[in-house]
């Protein structure tokens, strides 16, 4: 069975965010043992309840008109056998209340997720999720580490508009896999093999391209953006990514024009020379989930959603971000704000 459809009742339960609708909807499609792979703060949880209680109930309680909001979800087969199916897009509510102790706005506020379901039998068995959670202190006027090298913005949908509806085409699907897979291959090459030109970029990317990185690294804008606000400060902090690659598991399939990868983790590097988010280099090996997705147009990667834990990150070199945010705004009112704005 078509994985996206069978999941489908659950994706519209979320999207208006009906308390019983999708706390049942959890339990109906969700294995009871499901392990639920987080990002920071939560990290691992067991089953539907806990996914919901822990995760989604403070949420609903800081953004009760909340919504998900998709705009990419694809399935596939990975080269492990497992079938995933991958969702990304945008969480959308008024925030009126503290959430993981960010003071509310009282705004319209968005967080994108990146969301991998992997379903055995029908079932959900496995979710790697990551939520783009210093976005929302990013609005909020909460966040108190250094400042992103690319544009913050609320991330598009894919420019052709097809991303809840790929075109099912296995032999597109396997090219699109294998164009990420090449430029891959290629991308690693660099530092230790020859400078910027081994990764031979323009041969795998459109000269239009966008990359979608997190909130705290923005996006970039053509190679030449791509380059200067990603990819050379993250070379010159970690020279050595892409060398541990056999320690890791990876988790890559295609769907139509699209593809993916998710992993947890799927990268492993040491963050040393001049630091990386204004990370101090302790010459510290660190690990990564990146979950991403890939949108091929003319046999190249026209745009790119890259998202990666960047707290645990921080916690893995022993920067406490919740803490430090905490005192950066321990003066501001932490209370909950009426809502609809403006009731009596």
């Amino acid at each position: 069975m078509n994985n996206k459809l069978r999941l489908q009742p659950l994706f519209d339960a979320m999207s208006g965010f009906s308390v019983a609708e999708v706390n049942g909807q959890m339990q109906t499609f969700f294995a009871a043992d499901a392990v639920i792979n987080m990002c920071q703060p939560w990290g691992q949880l067991q089953g539907p309840q806990a996914l919901y209680e822990e995760v989604y109930t403070g949420l609903l309680k800081a953004m009760p008109d909340l919504e998900r909001r998709e705009f990419i979800v694809m399935q596939g087969i990975c080269d492990h056998g497992a079938e995933w199916v991958g969702c990304a897009g945008n969480y959308v509510g008024t925030f009126v209340a503290p959430w993981l102790d960010i003071p509310p706005s009282g705004h319209l506020t968005y967080m994108r997720y990146h969301e991998f379901y992997r379903i055995e039998t029908g079932k959900i068995v496995e979710v790697q999720s990551i939520w783009d959670i210093p976005e929302v202190m990013m609005q909020s006027g909460a966040w108190p580490m250094v400042p992103a090298l690319g544009r913050n913005m609320c991330i598009p949908a894919p420019a052709t508009q097809d991303g809840l509806n790929i075109e099912t085409n296995e032999q597109l699907a396997q090219q699109s896999k294998q164009i990420v897979l090449d430029m891959l291959a290629a991308l690693v090459k660099h530092p230790s093999q020859g400078g910027p030109e081994v990764m031979e970029l323009e041969k795998f990317w459109h000269k239009r391209m966008n990359w979608y990185g997190p909130a705290c690294v923005g996006t970039c804008r053509g190679i030449g953006g791509f380059r200067n606000w990603h990819q050379i400060p993250f070379l010159a902090a970690m020279p050595d990514r892409g060398q541990a690659d056999d320690e890791l598991v990876f988790n890559f399939f295609g769907d139509g024009n699209y593809a993916a990868v998710t992993g947890w983790p799927n990268m492993k590097q040491t963050i040393k020379h001049d630091g990386w988010l204004g990370i101090t280099p302790a010459d510290q090996p660190i690990t990564m989930a990146s979950l991403d997705f890939w949108r091929m147009e003319n046999d190249k990667i026209r745009e790119n959603w890259v998202m990666f834990d960047v707290l645990d990150i921080y916690q893995q070199v022993g920067v406490d971000v919740m803490a430090r945010m905490r005192e950066f705004n321990k003066a501001r009112v932490q209370g909950q704000l009426l809502y609809p704005i403006g009731s009596v």
